[in-house]
């Protein structure tokens, strides 16, 4: 195998131009292979294995830098630098991050996990570069759909100042994890079809070549900052900025790429190399289905079909299943996506109510803003978010909602643990952060039944108010606890002595196996489903203080400013002496691994809990 001449980091600069067409092979039948039996990301790998070989082949690392917009896609990356090993752990506890990671290999530069991030990152290191006077190129690799977000521009816009080499790769495949959206998805389909300019620079630059002195000619043309592409196309978005255009490439070609990546690397200043990418390429299913392989769970490689078949419903089905419903019944209710209509369930929504599904691109600040103002125009908008997307938009929420009092729902999906997309992606803040805002009210179902009459409750509040639910499979006991929901108000479900489990959301599904393994070893416990984070329901709280010895709060949120330190701080306030145990994940970033190793390895675990509280309890 040639991959196997691989083993460090510019190993595939040894290697002979005739290997470069199998080895890119190689390397996709390797990622299908491990990626078909662990998961992972696939179809946005299979489309970057022959640039990001074109830019191992041309720059150096780690001196050099390579920064990739989120990151999902550097698969190939960590294959060309040493880490092949490591596949067969990827993704695991304590094993390979999906994702670029600082502490994991000196060729990862940036750690990323989040979309439109990488030009600004990029912009730093260039600046850091420039004042310690060292000469190595910076890269930044960022996809069409990470353009649709504002940061992005923001960092274009300072980019365009420099005075110093800077590489900007745009890798267009026309798909972020569903199919892009917006202007400049629009404006780049223009670029891909613009014939007349691309006819028109190739004919011209043969015949010149032809000529005695042609090639001084094509050379001059080329760096003539007002050239051929501002005559055919004018108003080019990005030498209007003040940045060079070059594109766009095919990024299957790898030996048009190393040169763009030569003429790129002369330009002493911001240069953006548009480079055409197919999601998927290599592998069938993923060329047909890219949205599906993007995140895929363990699949059978010669059909592309799921290895464990999903039989009970996950909580965004759920949602999914009510939004359709509520969409029919009230026509005033909107839906808003940030470029996930599929991932959070709105794909239903979009088909039955085209005219009142937005998708709005990788955008979460302006989804939450133009939330606001359609609810400040009378509509009721949901707007359908990953819990570790949303912090994205806390100034949003703050601002535009909550000062105003504006009816947006926010219906957070993936919130706590999800796995192993790793720190990035763990939505274990929320709780946090949204019970800090005036106004926001928050709420977390215990079961599938209870996100149901959650979101109907949402949807005919009157103010913002936000929604959380776990990944994955529905939880469908405790069906004959089912009390109307009022708000502010918890629901107690067993009502003993001794202990009491104050619950939220998910938690409640560990709260139920806690207390009858309690029960078993001789200790009277009541459950309550605590529904509202805020506000807190403070009555049921005192009654509880008064009549168990202890309290025990359990969330699968961070302990700071989540929902056990509210508690805490509500009976320090009244001088309530009553001890409370707080059950929550540590005030650290967890890494990715199985949901259920890490529910373990950070004591929030059936085991974990019972442990600590048989302790406390004996203690008192």
């Amino acid at each position: 195998m040639i991959l196997e001449k691989v083993n460090q980091a510019n190993d595939i600069q040894k290697l002979s131009r005739e290997e470069w067409g199998p080895l890119a092979l190689e390397i996709r039948e390797f990622l299908i292979e491990k990626i078909s039996a662990a998961g992972g990301h696939l179809a946005s790998n299979l489309g970057v294995v022959e640039l990001t070989m074109a830019m191992h082949l041309f720059f150096h690392l780690p001196e050099d830098k390579i920064v990739w917009d989120v990151g999902h896609q550097a698969y190939t990356h960590k294959l060309l630098t040493g880490r092949r090993a490591g596949f067969d752990e990827l993704r695991k506890y304590g094993g390979l991050s999906g994702f670029p990671k600082r502490k994991e290999s000196d060729c990862d530069c940036f750690d990323t996990g989040h979309s439109s991030t990488s030009i600004s990152a990029g912009m730093g290191l260039v600046k850091a570069r420039d004042l310690k006077g060292g000469e190595e190129a910076v890269v930044s690799v960022i996809g069409d759909g990470a353009l649709t977000g504002g940061m992005a521009y923001e960092a274009l816009n300072n980019a365009s100042q420099l005075k110093s080499n800077f590489i900007i790769v745009l890798n267009d495949n026309q798909m972020s994890i569903s199919p892009n959206v917006g202007g400049m998805s629009n404006y780049l389909n223009g670029l891909r079809t613009a014939d007349a300019y691309t006819g028109f620079k190739e004919n011209l630059q043969n015949t010149l070549e032809i000529l005695p002195g042609g090639d001084w000619l094509v050379d001059r043309l080329k760096r003539t900052k007002s050239g051929l592409k501002q005559l055919i196309i004018p108003g080019m978005l990005f030498e209007d900025m003040g940045i060079t255009y070059l594109g766009p490439v095919d990024g299957h070609d790898i030996g048009a790429m190393i040169k763009t990546f030569r003429e790129a690397r002369r330009i002493k200043h911001a240069v953006l190399i548009h480079v055409k990418t197919k999601k998927g390429k290599g592998y069938g299913p993923a060329e047909r289905h890219p949205a599906r392989f993007h995140g895929a769970e363990p699949f059978q490689i010669e059909n592309g079909l799921p290895r464990n078949k999903r039989i009970k419903a996950n909580y965004t089905d759920i949602f999914s299943t009510v939004m359709r419903k509520m969409g029919d019944r009230d026509h005033k209710v909107v839906a808003i996506t940030a470029a996930m209509p599929d991932g959070t369930g709105l794909k239903r929504f979009r088909n039955m109510f085209p005219e009142r599904f937005f998708d709005v691109g990788i955008a979460e600040e302006h989804a939450v803003t133009f939330a606001a103002g359609l609810a400040a125009g009378g509509m009721k908008p949901v707007v359908a978010v990953y819990s570790s997307f949303l912090q994205r938009a806390y100034d949003q929420i703050l601002h535009d909602v909550c000062i105003q009092n504006l009816h947006v729902v926010f219906a957070i999906d993936r919130a706590g643990l999800v796995g192993s997309d790793g720190e990035t992606h763990q939505g274990i803040f929320d709780l946090s952060y949204l019970s800090s805002i005036p106004n926001m009210t928050l709420m977390a179902p215990k079961n599938k039944w209870e996100l149901s009459d959650m979101l109907k409750f949402a949807v005919s509040y009157d103010g913002p108010i936000a929604l959380r639910y776990p990944r994955g499979e529905a939880y469908d006991g405790l069906e004959e606890f089912r009390s109307p929901i009022v708000y502010g108000k918890s629901e107690p479900l067993y009502e003993e002595g001794d202990i009491a489990l104050l619950a939220v959301g998910s938690m409640v599904k560990t709260a139920e196996m806690v207390r009858r393994e309690l029960k078993e070893i001789g200790y009277n416990c009541s459950l309550i489903n605590v529904r509202f984070v805020k506000p807190l329901d403070e009555e049921a709280i005192f009654q509880a203080a008064r009549e168990h010895r202890l309290l025990v709060t359990m969330e699968e949120n961070v302990c700071n400013g989540g929902f056990g330190q509210r508690v805490k701080d509500l009976l320090s306030r009244q001088r309530i002496s009553t001890e409370v145990l707080n059950v929550s994940i540590p005030d650290e970033y967890v890494e990715h691994g199985n949901v259920d190793l890490l529910y373990r390895e950070v004591g929030i675990d059936k085991d974990s809990v019972v442990k600590r509280i048989v302790t406390a309890y004996v203690s008192l």
